[in-house]
């Protein structure tokens, strides 16, 4: 039996303004935090011998192997530093006596930036960004469009999906909402609906099964005419080769993507002097109503502080309740 230390964590996948938090902030809560750049595999998973409590990074996927190496290093718990659970298998992991628990953190950083590529999307922004650092001046062919004419769908109403909300009704916009479970004041319709009738749909909805490919080629065909996508959610949301089709096609107005089906291994990596495997990623780069940013919606001072505090938090919960039954 390994002996674990109730004050030890393990983090791994801890990039270097993640590890100076953790510094920061473990002597509060009286824990030694063992910090490693490496993502969690089966080949490290020794590191967290003496470790009932990990925490890993959300950026690279955890096999089953893995869990299974954990578990036999006598991990019991796993604080992910995100929201989303779609890189864990939380089932296999139960099974094996392994807990999962995701972390909050402010709303604000994804809801901030998603407002942002709303409106560099309606602007044009892409192009005109491009165009001035050539030098070239001229308007382009592309008119903008303000968000107080159109209506906005919003796709999962959690507290992202809340933060966008209130953000909108700022400008004047319509909006409309679609969730499974409705927790909000809002102007509920089904999906189909909301498809049919927004000028810009925005993507809040967790990543699981039901979700998977959630705007399938149907579905983007159902859309408007001209209308704007912007997903800050997960990737595979969306079925991108059929995005890149309908896109191309001249359907869709374009799209603003923090987030692509497939970045595993591409985003968060110096990518500059290596080649690319995913066409689609290259094919809506290329695309000038396309704008994609590196899933970097989250990544604001208070965000990351607050993952970091309650990752840490969330490990003594779990101690607490192990120790007291």
């Amino acid at each position: 039996m390994t002996y674990s230390d109730p004050a030890r964590i393990t983090i791994y996948g801890c990039c270097p303004d993640e590890a100076v938090l953790f510094r920061e902030l473990a002597p509060r809560f009286g824990v030694t935090p063992i910090t490693t750049d490496a993502p969690v595999s089966e080949a490290n998973s020794e590191l967290a011998s003496g470790s009932r409590c990990i925490s890993v990074s959300h950026k690279t996927r955890i096999t089953n192997a893995t869990l299974l190496a954990l578990g036999r290093a006598g991990v019991l718990y796993i604080s992910t530093r995100s929201i989303g659970y779609n890189h864990i298998d939380v089932e296999y992991a139960d099974s094996l006596g392994i807990s999962v628990e995701n972390v909050s953190y402010s709303p604000d950083s994804v809801a901030d930036y998603t407002l942002m590529l709303m409106l560099m999307a309606l602007r044009d922004a892409k192009s005109i960004i491009r165009r001035a650092d050539m030098h070239d001046y001229r308007l382009g062919e592309v008119r903008g469009k303000e968000l107080r004419d159109l209506t906005v769908g919003v796709i999962g109403t959690g507290r992202i999906g809340v933060a966008v909300m209130d953000r909108l009704r700022g400008f004047g916009c319509r909006i409309l909402a679609h969730d499974n479970r409705p927790e909000t004041a809002a102007d509920y319709v089904s999906l189909d609906e909301l498809l049919q009738r927004s000028d810009m749909v925005t993507l809040h909805a967790p990543l699981n099964a039901d979700t998977h490919h959630l705007l399938n080629r149907r579905r983007l065909e159902q859309m408007k005419h001209g209308a704007l996508i912007v997903n800050t959610a997960r990737g595979a949301l969306i079925d991108t080769e059929a995005l890149v089709q309908v896109v191309e096609s001249g359907w869709l107005g374009g799209a603003a993507l923090d987030v692509i089906e497939g970045e595993e291994g591409i985003f968060y990596a110096d990518c500059r002097n290596k080649p690319i495997d995913s066409k689609s990623l290259l094919r809506l780069q290329e695309l000038p109503n396309v704008l994609v940013s590196p899933h970097t919606a989250y990544y604001t001072d208070h965000a990351l502080s607050d993952t970091v505090e309650n990752s840490l938090a969330n490990c003594l919960t779990f101690e607490s309740r192990n120790q007291h039954g």
